[in-house]
């Protein structure tokens, strides 16, 4: 299976074509936005893609040609304003799941947000609103499509070592996941056609990715 990853050079979508680049039977390419990103992904031996999410959705389905499955990982980051949050978090991603129909690939994973809610809209920060409500329409979106999409919504974010060890459910208490786990679940993802239509919760917890995801 060839996959795109797109945000690749953020810190989950790193990690995550570093396992399919490890496993031997999955390859990546790794969308990215600068040229000069490339070098780390083709060490790896990874196919690169230099695509500008905020450009046209013709350059994205070009990236995507080939491809048997994408990863949505990108972000605008919690240093931009809600600009780049509606630029990125929403119509990037809503243009990609577009140039994926365009590119004729079926599976499509997201990373959203853990709780994309019309609740968790209205219970959100003034300052965090708008990186919900993106999530929250670009989540719509991908739901009401013919694509193959399972759609992740991690806990809060952590830069600590994985464990290997998650709790997965459609909802699951609150709580934080190591990036480096989160990788491992969208990678599980992409080996378990089981997970096609659902979304669920990850936070970190006591079972191995593989045995979580397969009791969804």
């Amino acid at each position: 299976m060839k996959t795109l990853v797109v945000g690749a050079n953020g810190q989950i979508g790193k990690q995550l074509v570093g396992l399919i680049q490890d496993s031997g039977s999955h390859t990546a390419r790794a969308m990215i936005r600068k040229q000069e990103q490339a070098s780390h992904f083709e060490s790896l031996g990874a196919e690169t893609a230099i695509v500008d999410l905020e450009g046209e959705i013709e350059d994205i389905a070009k990236a995507a040609e080939g491809v048997d499955a994408i990863v949505f990982t990108a972000g605008s980051g919690p240093n931009t304003g809600a600009d780049k949050t509606l630029m990125i978090d929403l119509d990037g991603a809503v243009k990609t799941i577009k140039a994926a129909e365009k590119a004729g690939v079926k599976r499509f994973v997201m990373v959203s947000s853990y709780d994309t809610t019309r609740q968790a809209i209205q219970e959100a920060p003034e300052s965090f609103a708008p990186y919900v409500v993106a999530k929250h329409y670009a989540d719509v979106w991908l739901r009401g499509t013919d694509l193959d999409y399972t759609i992740v919504h991690p806990g809060r974010l952590t830069n600590e070592d994985g464990t290997g060890k998650v709790q997965i459910a459609e909802e699951v208490e609150r709580g934080d996941v190591p990036r480096e786990d989160v990788a491992q679940v969208l990678f599980g993802v992409l080996d378990d056609d089981s997970t096609i239509g659902k979304e669920f919760q990850v936070v970190s917890g006591s079972t191995g990715v593989k045995e979580a995801l397969s009791h969804l």
